[in-house]
């Protein structure tokens, strides 16, 4: 039997934790969402998420913990979605997606969302907050697995989601799915 396995990296605030509750819906799938997890942690330590990334860069124990949960899905039977940067890595059977958005409609996203860890007083400040959890997160990826996140040849397919609906998305990942199994 052939299992549902789609992971979803990409952009922070290009819509993968909402693409991901749409697919879940559609296809009976469970979401395996690492940036929840990893805002658990970070909450833990009294930190928000750009400061637990920096402090993840020398506190590999974190990430390792983080990804030994994610590696332990491919071999596990089910339908599962994954919400991680990293899952098309860990789960290489999972049909891979990368969702890009413009950095400054990522900020409004995120602004507009209200994250508890993510509180920002501009677009602006969201703008460089992102761009530093990004080169922290990139940075730590190719020090410690030796993969570029942004290779955007690790991806089975790339979306622009700056000027879609999540529906729009989530109905082109489907199709595409589709076509490649």
């Amino acid at each position: 039997m052939n299992y549902f396995k789609i992971s979803l990296a990409g952009d922070l605030g290009s819509g993968k934790s909402t693409v991901a509750a749409i697919l879940s819906e559609k296809y009976g799938a469970e979401i395996i969402s690492v940036g929840r997890l990893q805002r658990a942690m970070a909450q833990k330590l009294g930190m928000d998420t750009c400061d637990f990334n920096k402090y993840m860069e020398t506190h590999p124990e974190y990430d390792k913990d983080l990804d030994d949960n994610i590696k332990s899905y491919e071999s596990k039977q089910g339908n599962y979605i994954f919400d991680s940067r990293m899952a098309w890595h860990f789960v290489p059977s999972a049909f891979s997606v990368y969702m890009k958005v413009d950095i400054c409609e990522s900020a409004r996203r995120i602004i507009k969302a209200g994250r508890n860890d993510e509180k920002y007083v501009s677009v602006e400040q969201a703008v460089e907050r992102l761009k530093e959890r990004r080169l922290s997160e990139s940075e730590r990826y190719k020090s410690f697995y030796g993969v570029d996140i942004k290779d955007m040849n690790n991806y089975n397919l790339v979306i622009d989601t700056t000027n879609s609906t999540p529906e729009q998305v989530a109905e082109i990942i489907s199709e595409r799915y589709k076509q490649k199994t």
